[in-house]
């Protein structure tokens, strides 16, 4: 695409992202800097429309940008502006250190306000790995596994066993694991199991699986949550909420969680602010939504991840460094202080 194609799609977002309606030769001749006739920009319209980059809606002879367009626009065309002097302090007063849940909860409730759509954070996973477990025998059939993580969390898991269990038995299942598995996660400790069974009895073998069974049950529950802020405000925008079909899905997202945990999850194998458009990244479930996002950290580590949902139509110019500035007062306040 040569400048020309460049400016005018460009133009032809911004329009669109202000007014929400199709945008015609006519006003781009208007917005855009190019001395173009409307002869010109038609025929460039044309050029973009068989890139995919723009379509043309039946009710009208204007073009809204295609998901691609929208993808080209944010990686390439697009100019962020500096954030708000107001917003920066709406942020920086906010977000203070405090305790961690404390700091989620007001970061997600302050993406959702400053954007007028809904905010996501995901919680910070806490260890998966244990330090040490300990068995203690609660009746003939109960025996409960006591877990111990790297930094000192204790969960407690109660097995149903098939045989009662002397004390001694079930110390000497616990060194065996200590000494054997100790720094792993329980998932790891269940491939590495089948490889030490021959040097354990059978019946503290089945104790063991019993063991690392709910331990993974407790890693999983470990997991990190999705905390969201604002969904009602998506019932104010009318490029989701004109379609009931579109509704439903939209807020089936929001109960689910799983597409949504997979997004996210995305983003925090990246460096920085991610964008993913509907239609255009297979993470995102609805053509009509985008998610902005960022991972923070906690001590240089990332833990998690934040960010605005809202509809393709969004002015990315701005939400951008609201999420990026948002990400590192996160980090901040939960990091130890220098």
């Amino acid at each position: 695409m040569d400048e020309r194609g460049r400016s005018l799609l460009k133009t032809l977002v911004e329009r669109y992202i202000a007014e929400g309606s199709p945008v015609g030769s006519r006003a781009l001749s208007k917005y855009s800097t190019l001395d173009l006739s409307p002869a010109t920009i038609r025929n460039v319209m044309s050029d973009l429309e068989e890139l995919r980059l723009v379509a043309s809606p039946h009710t009208s002879a204007g073009r809204i940008p295609t998901p691609q367009g929208y993808r080209m626009f944010v990686d390439s065309l697009l100019t962020v502006k500096p954030l708000e002097q107001d917003v920066k302090q709406v942020l920086s007063g906010g977000i203070q250190r405090d305790d961690p849940s404390r700091v989620l909860s007001k970061a997600v409730n302050l993406l959702s306000s400053l954007s007028s759509f809904a905010g996501v954070i995901t919680s910070p996973k806490r260890s998966a790995l244990f330090r040490q477990v300990e068995f203690l025998g609660l009746s003939d059939r109960k025996v409960l596994l006591i877990i111990v993580t790297p930094d000192g969390d204790v969960q407690n898991r109660i097995l149903i066993v098939d045989k009662p269990y002397t004390q001694s038995e079930l110390t000497q299942a616990a060194n065996f694991f200590n000494q054997h598995f100790s720094g792993l996660s329980f998932a790891q400790a269940r491939e590495r199991l089948t490889e030490e069974l021959h040097q354990i009895s059978q019946d503290i073998s089945a104790l063991m699986q019993a063991a690392v069974n709910a331990g993974t049950e407790a890693e999983q529950s470990q997991q990190e949550h999705v905390l969201l802020s604002g969904e009602h405000r998506l019932l104010d925008v009318q490029d989701l909420s004109t379609d009931m079909d579109r509704l439903r899905k939209l807020f089936g997202v929001f109960e689910q969680r799983t597409a949504l945990m997979r997004l996210l999850e995305s983003s925090n194998r990246a460096q920085g602010v991610q964008i993913f458009i509907g239609g255009d990244s297979s993470l995102v479930p609805m053509e009509e939504m985008s998610v902005i996002s960022s991972p923070y950290s906690i001590n240089g580590e990332v833990v998690g991840t934040l960010g605005v949902i809202g509809p393709t139509r969004m002015a990315y110019e701005k939400l951008i460094p609201i999420v990026d500035i948002t990400a590192k007062l996160v980090s901040s306040a939960l990091s130890d202080p220098n």
